[in-house]
C-alpha cells in the first residue's frame, strides 16, 4: 500500500532523513519509533506532503504522490496529531463534518457516518454540538481520531496520537484502538517515542536513528534478533515486558502441553499476546487457558506456571538469550 524509495530531507546541513526505503502493506501497522529528532515524525509528514521531501519517492497504491495535488492526496489520507488538531471554534460535529463536505457528502449521510463513529469510539451523541475546549483529554483524541476516520480513508497517520494522554486514560484508548474494526482494515503508519505502545500497537517497527533505519522487523524480531547494540540497548531497560507483549501464544506453541481442556476454562486465541494471556489470570478467577491455534484445527490447554515454563522454553532457544 505505501512504498517509500531512498527518501531524504535537509534542512540546510542537517540530514533529518537520510535514504530510507520501506514498505507498508494493506492493513498493517507500521511504528516509526526512536528518540526525539531521529526524523520519525520528518518522514510520517513526507507521506502525505507536509513536508515535500530532498529527495526519493513516495508511492501510495502504486501512484507517486508527487503526481497529485497535497489538497487532493490528503483526502484520501486520516490523520492524527498528538494535540488532536481540533478547530477550538467548530463544534465536535463540524470538526468531524470537515473533509466529507470538502467531498460533497451530502447532510444526511455525513449525519449518519458522524453517529456510527461515536458510537465505535464511546462518545455520547449529546456531545456533537459542544466545542473541544468542553472534553476531556481523552474525549477531545476520540472526536480526532473520528475526523480522521469519517471518509473511510484507506491509510491512516498518527504522529504521537495518545502523547498528550495521562497514563490512564492512554491505555485505555490504546485497548479501545487496537479493539475498533474500522482500523483493522487500514494501513497504518504512526509515530511513537514509546517503546511499549510501539509494542503494544504494531505489527512491525521501524526503529530509526539520524535520519537512518537501524531495523525495522517484527516485536519479537527487534527482541530476539536485534541488528546490533543501539537495538539492543535502546530496548533494555524494559525488555522483560516487552517480551512478554512481543509474543504471540503460536510463537511457544510447541512448548505448551496439549491436554484437554478442563472446566472453567478461558477460551482464547493463538494469535493473542503472552501478555493478554497471563493478564487473563490476573482479572478472572480461571486457572487455565484453552488456546486454539491461529492456522490448524488444534488445542492447547496451560495454567498459569505452566505458560510461564513455555516462555522459558521458547527463551532458551533464542540465539541471543
Amino acid at each position: 500500500m505505501i512504498k517509500i524509495d531512498h527518501l531524504s530531507k535537509s534542512f540546510g546541513k542537517i540530514k533529518a532523513v537520510d535514504a530510507i526505503s520501506f514498505e507498508v502493506a494493506e492493513g498493517e501497522n507500521l511504528i516509526l519509533l526512536g528518540t526525539s529528532g531521529c526524523g520519525k515524525t520528518t518522514t510520517l509528514k513526507m507521506i502525505n506532503r507536509l513536508i515535500d521531501p530532498t529527495g526519493g519517492k513516495v508511492f501510495i497504491n502504486g501512484e507517486n504522490i508527487m503526481d497529485q495535488s497535497p489538497e487532493l492526496l490528503r483526502r484520501g489520507i486520516g490523520y492524527v496529531l498528538q494535540n488532536n488538531g481540533l478547530f477550538p471554534h467548530y463544534t465536535v460535529a463540524e470538526n468531524i463534518a470537515i473533509v466529507p463536505q470538502l467531498l460533497n457528502w451530502d447532510k444526511k449521510q455525513i449525519e449518519r457516518r458522524v453517529s456510527e463513529l461515536l458510537e465505535k469510539l464511546h462518545l455520547d451523541k449529546k456531545y456533537l454540538s459542544v466545542y473541544p475546549n468542553e472534553l476531556s483529554g481523552g474525549q477531545q483524541q476520540r472526536v480526532g481520531l473520528a475526523r480522521a476516520l469519517v471518509a473511510d480513508p484507506p491509510v491512516l497517520l498518527m504522529d504521537e496520537p495518545f502523547g498528550a494522554l495521562d497514563n490512564v486514560t492512554r491505555s485505555k484508548i490504546q485497548a479501545e484502538f487496537k479493539a475498533l474494526d474500522e482500523l483493522k482494515r487500514k494501513t497504518i503508519v504512526m509515530v511513537t517515542h514509546d517503546v511499549q505502545e510501539a509494542f503494544e500497537l504494531g505489527d512491525r517497527i521501524c526503529l530509526m536513528d539520524k535520519g537512518k533505519i537501524v531495523q525495522i522487523g517484527t516485536p519479537a524480531e527487534l527482541l530476539f534478533n536485534p541488528a546490533n547494540a543501539f537495538v539492543k540497548d535502546f530496548l533494555k531497560e524494559q525488555r522483560l515486558q516487552l517480551e512478554f507483549k512481543a509474543l504471540r501464544l503460536n510463537d511457544i506453541w510447541k512448548y505448551l502441553p496439549s491436554q484437554t481442556p478442563k472446566q472453567g476454562s478461558i477460551n482464547l486465541h493463538g494469535d493473542v499476546s503472552f501478555w493478554s494471556a497471563i493478564e487473563s489470570f490476573k482479572f478472572t478467577s480461571t486457572e487455565h487457558l484453552h488456546i486454539k491455534h491461529h492456522k490448524k484445527d488444534e488445542y492447547r490447554s496451560a495454567g498459569f506456571e505452566e505458560l510461564m515454563a513455555a516462555f522459558y522454553q521458547y527463551k532458551k532457544q533464542q540465539p541471543h538469550e
